[in-house]
């Protein structure tokens, strides 16, 4: 039904997508949102009162959202041993009411369009999957006090990034670039978000289907801002009276003006949830920050000149030492290798960094520990999924590791616009048949993992 209506919606035939069950007012919502796909990416516009944008969100990635649901469902009753409904009640108890009115519309929309689009699904179900990053791995391993804290289990090895200005750069203009690491099946954030809001800036961002945040938390602004974030590693502590963090990520993004004011809103309310040292940009002064933002501890650096990385180890010594658990001097381990890769890189190409060589640093093979290029878990293209973990890790060869890789410098945040490539950051493909048959120990996952074919670097923009 998506698809029929969509075309008839294209080809101005509105009384036949209303003869379909849709009311007048969702087909004019859904006549201002498009989707198109492009080298693996998902181009998604919405605009319009937040209702408008959620409607044309749900409806036009239903079938994506449909599968995501199944999938993260049955990761979660597998990992957590919980059913997700019972996992939906508690969040819906705790989370809901400290949503914003217009993020809480939005989500609203949401529904309505998947419904509209023949998927069931309800607010609190979509709350709970919005904060999955935050609840399931900072909230739910206080609720299981009597087992391990997997926020804290040194598995958090997630994305690899930096931000340079001023001498390290070729033009003396920012430079930023970021990969994802996450586990393969749930890898899925490959929608390029154009959202223009009736009311604030407009984001560009890459985002999960249903998502109303990023999640990976790659994003330009209209006002001229760019961020992406590294997840602090070993990090524990949550506050339950704390505001969601995608609420107070998606708030800073649509309503900063400066990046003042966007690390004063995020900072408001903080749970602690979704720890991560955020690196900013302001593309028209050239300024970057980084904001590590823990839960007793914050910390917030500002420069013209220089530049911040994040390999999911705390910079900020109280941070690291007081809130987490992680050696920042241990390159046996993933995190620590990579912030001295990182630190290698950047000083070695002082005054030549560019976006097209911020591709190269996201590609990275070079094992630190080994001193020889290596793929695997130590590496900033990063692949658990080839790595016996042998000096230490979550597990052998775990089905995970970077599947993007995002660049932008201060030309393509003007124009609202990054450089992306869907799957490996490397461009290794992975198949999903073959890796289980090699690694029966997650067969669980049959049915359930998807191949990542290699994919080439695009140019995705704003209004496309």
């Amino acid at each position: 039904m998506r698809r029929l209506c969509f075309f008839l919606l294209c080809f101005g035939l509105p009384g036949v997508v209303w003869g379909l069950g849709l009311d007048a007012q969702q087909i004019e919502w859904l006549a201002q949102g498009r989707r198109t796909e492009q080298a693996g990416w998902i181009y998604l516009h919405v605009q319009g009162e937040a209702p408008a944008r959620g409607f044309q969100h749900g409806f036009l990635l239903s079938p994506e959202i449909k599968e995501l649901l199944r999938v993260h469902r049955a990761a979660w009753e597998y990992r957590s041993g919980m059913t997700w409904l019972w996992l939906v009640g508690r969040a819906g108890a705790l989370l809901t009411p400290k949503i914003d009115p217009e993020n809480l519309a939005e989500i609203d929309g949401l529904v309505a369009g998947l419904h509209a689009a023949g998927v069931e699904t309800t607010r609190d179900e979509m709350v709970a999957y919005n904060a999955q990053l935050e609840f399931e791995d900072y909230w739910w391993p206080l609720a299981k006090k009597n087992l391990p804290d997997r926020a804290a289990d040194g598995t958090k090895e997630r994305c690899s990034a930096f931000v340079a200005t001023g001498a390290y750069t070729a033009d003396r203009g920012i430079v930023m670039g970021h990969n994802t690491m996450f586990d393969y099946l749930e890898a899925v954030a490959n929608v390029a978000l154009d959202l223009v809001p009736a009311k604030g800036q407009r984001i560009f961002m890459q985002t999960q289907p249903g998502f109303i945040h990023s999640g990976t938390d790659f994003f330009v602004t209209g006002a001229g801002l760019a961020g992406c974030e590294t997840t602090i590693g070993g990090f524990s502590g949550f506050d339950t009276n704390g505001v969601p963090e995608f609420c107070r990520m998606r708030r800073a993004t649509q309503d900063a003006r400066t990046l003042t004011e966007w690390c004063e809103i995020i900072r408001r309310g903080n749970n602690g949830g979704y720890a991560n040292a955020w690196l900013l940009a302001d593309s028209r002064s050239g300024e970057i920050a980084r904001l590590e933002l823990g839960l007793k501890f914050v910390s917030l650096e500002r420069t013209y000149d220089g530049f911040f990385a994040g390999s999911n180890v705390a910079e900020n010594r109280a941070l690291l030492r007081l809130e987490t658990e992680r050696s920042e001097t241990d390159i046996r381990k993933s995190a620590g290798a990579r912030r001295v890769r990182w630190k290698e890189l950047l000083a070695r190409h002082k005054g030549r960094i560019t976006a097209r060589l911020a591709e190269k640093f996201l590609a990275d093979d070079y094992d630190v520990y080994l001193r020889r290029h290596h793929p695997g878990s130590r590496t900033l293209a990063g692949h658990f999924e080839l790595d016996d973990e042998r000096f230490g890790g979550p597990e052998p060869f775990s089905p995970s590791g970077t599947f993007d890789g995002k660049v932008v410098d201060a030309r393509l945040v003007r124009e609202m616009s990054f450089l992306g490539r869907w799957g490996s950051a490397d461009g290794r493909a992975f198949v999903a048949a073959d890796f289980l048959r090699a690694h029966p120990q997650y067969d669980w996952q049959a049915g359930l993992l998807k191949d990542r074919p290699r994919r080439p670097w695009t140019e995705l923009r704003a209004g496309q």
